[in-house]
């Protein structure tokens, strides 16, 4: 890292490219927090990252909430009096409310309608609804179709299962050095919704890539979950794992035009909180910061008392905050290769970040060493300052991160300058100090 923003060199472009035809082709799956749809999701996505799927039986007690029943959907439609199907689930799976129950009648319109769901401020848009843990049906249109429904009795179809199955997660674990772990977490349980659902998933699974073709410091754990109840029960069934994450990242929307956004975790000033500020602030992007609420995504879940685990949330418009969220606008041509590019140069400015930063201790502790006869000397400029910076407060207590802030250098030009100094015998990292010292002591 150089401590110029990647998001718009030809690697992040081809990430983001490769990036958007993974969601292209994770798009037309109807999804849920259980069913075939998230099987068939995460195959697409072990085709690419060697997942471990976990399923959890129906009927799992996860702390105070239990595992559902398991869904799946064949087929659904109305049609009108005259036999014409108007709403076809095989043209968008939007058209039915998630988890909708079975059922064959005929119906008035005035009954019908008891189950039909439009955006009157969107009037071409079909609206995304779910019914997850209260058994009923239903059906999403846009609210220009609702106006053309013409009085008379209705065929109403949902050919669904709703019975006792599992729940399905994919999980990718990388052993590093270090047992301590970065966790990445995404939700896959959304239909056809690309921002929100879709954009998080294709950035993981090529995050899961990169990490994998390369050694790390940290190890790293991926999962594609089902969003709340999915990290619930990953939680319940992970206890241990949980104990060693150092650092957690939850992606959700990440593809559309909006400048970033990242939702600091429940501690308000963990490591990550304070990288994703710090690579931000030199990305050359948009962005804003936001305090922790427990309103959200499933960083509230992480971050809920007994856990308080270090996990902030990475978006680009936050959810709700965007016209399309949720709604049948959410589709490929509201997110972009470019944009989802940008995000993962961010995520991988900050993994690297927490890879590299450290400790450090100087070898010459009273006044500054002689730069100019060592070459590292011409004029004050940033490689310079970076370097008095480092050398400064290379004391064992201030990590680079510390002093990239306390300098207002970006940490690339002080890592940079760490290993420059390194390289000249100036300073040494912490630990191989501490084992100097031990050596001596012994």
């Amino acid at each position: 890292m150089n401590g110029q923003s990647r998001n718009h060199t030809p690697e992040a472009k081809s990430i983001g490219a490769e990036a958007y035809r993974l969601a292209a082709e994770l798009y037309p799956i109807c999804r849920s927090i259980t069913g075939n749809g998230v099987r068939d999701s995460l195959g697409i996505v072990s085709q690419r990252i060697p997942l471990q799927i976990r399923e959890v039986p129906t009927g799992t007690p996860v702390f105070d909430w239990t595992v559902p029943k398991e869904w799946n959907i064949r087929d659904a439609y109305v049609k009108d009096p005259l036999g014409k199907k108007i709403i076809d689930f095989k043209d968008s799976n939007l058209h039915v409310v998630n988890y909708s129950i079975p059922v064959h009648e005929t119906i008035p319109l005035d009954q019908l309608k008891e189950h039909l769901h439009t955006l009157s401020d969107h009037p071409d848009w079909i609206p995304y609804k779910t019914s997850y843990y209260k058994e009923n049906w239903g059906f999403c249109l846009s609210h220009r179709q609702l106006g053309t429904l013409e009085e008379g009795d209705y065929e109403v179809f949902i050919d669904s299962e709703l019975e006792e199955g599992h729940l399905t997660y994919g999980e990718l674990f990388i052993p590093g050095q270090l047992q301590d772990e970065i966790l990445v977490s995404c939700h896959i349980c959304h239909p056809s919704l690309c921002n929100d659902n879709l954009s998080g998933v294709s950035l993981a699974t090529l995050l899961g890539e990169r990490l994998l073709a390369q050694p790390n410091r940290y190890s790293y754990r991926i999962i594609f979950i089902p969003g709340t109840i999915g990290a619930i029960t990953w939680l319940a069934m992970n206890r241990e794992a949980a104990a060693r994450i150092r650092h957690g990242l939850v992606i959700s929307g990440v593809g559309d035009s909006g400048g970033f956004s990242y939702k600091k975790s429940r501690r308000g000033n963990a490591q990550i909180d304070r990288a994703f500020a710090h690579i931000l602030q030199h990305s050359g992007q948009e962005f804003a910061l936001h305090a922790f609420s427990p309103y959200g995504y499933d960083e509230r879940q992480y971050c809920s008392p007994g856990f308080n685990l270090p996990v902030g949330r990475l978006s680009r418009t936050p959810f709700r905050e965007y016209p399309e969220y949720h709604t049948s606008a959410d589709d490929l041509a509201f997110i972009s290769p470019e944009k989802l590019g940008e995000t993962f140069g961010v995520v991988w400015d900050v993994f690297r970040l927490l890879e590299n930063d450290g400790l450090y201790v100087t070898r010459n502790p009273y006044c500054e060493p002689q730069l100019g006869k060592r070459g590292l000397y011409d004029t004050i400029g940033d490689n310079e300052m970076a370097m008095l910076w480092v050398l400064n407060l290379s004391d064992g207590e201030h990590t680079l991160l510390d002093m990239a802030e306390e300098s207002g250098l970006s940490f690339g030009r002080v890592q940079q300058a760490a290993e420059l100094l390194v390289e000249h015998s100036l300073i040494v990292k912490h630990d191989e100090f501490q084992m100097t010292i031990n050596a001596i002591r012994t």
